[in-house]
């Protein structure tokens, strides 16, 4: 009879599988990808390393779990504030400012995990999360874009595109702030003017 595990077992084991994640996002956070280990993940959790391998094959599975959660976050936040901003302002445009300016504000509080999430060097397995993660933001402004040029607030345009460029050059201006380990608060204010001029928005 094939064994089956109690309610009770597999609540702790996926307690402990947060408890991983929660301690590899905790080192990245604070060392990066680079400098992390499944060793360090172990220690930092309390377990054994061999615990941590009885829960992902190897480090690549292991952060491409934690890429996929942590961006998942990220993109999140920055459309919920998007959302909002829709709400209070009656425009979709606004709705883009909030989300660049929601998602850059989180990445300069934590750079060293937005340099992780954006352009350390990383295991093939993460690096499929970052495209997605990408691909998830851009589809995202898309959305808030194409709805701005439906209602008249900017020029016709391919949303997509629109919202691949400004994805794109966030990453590239935030790139030697984020690897400095700081920023001056100026960047943001540029970037939410860089943003509006791409839309072809006057305000």
């Amino acid at each position: 009879m094939a064994y089956r595990r109690t309610p009770a077992v597999q609540e702790r084991l996926d307690a402990l599988r947060t408890t991983l994640i929660d301690s590899a996002i905790g080192l990245i956070a604070r060392d990066g990808y680079a400098g992390c280990s499944i060793s360090a993940v172990a220690a930092e959790a309390g377990v054994g390393t061999g615990t941590v391998y009885r829960h992902f094959a190897n480090k690549g599975e292991l952060f491409a779990e934690v890429f996929r959660i942590v961006c998942s976050r990220e993109v999140s936040a920055a459309v919920e504030s998007g959302n909002t901003a829709r709400a209070d302002e009656g425009r979709c445009v606004a709705a883009v400012s909030a989300s660049v300016a929601t998602f850059a504000e989180r990445a300069l509080r934590a750079p060293t995990l937005a340099y992780a999430l954006l352009v350390e060097p990383v295991d093939p397995q993460v690096d499929t999360e970052r495209l997605l993660f990408r691909e998830s933001f851009r589809d995202a402004l898309a959305v808030a874009i194409a709805g701005a040029v439906e209602a008249g607030e900017i020029p016709d345009q391919d949303a997509s595109v629109t919202a691949a460029c400004i994805v794109g050059a966030i990453g590239e201006a935030l790139i030697l702030p984020l690897a400095r380990g700081a920023a001056d608060a100026a960047i943001i204010p540029a970037l939410l003017t860089f943003t509006l001029r791409s839309l072809g928005s006057p305000t």
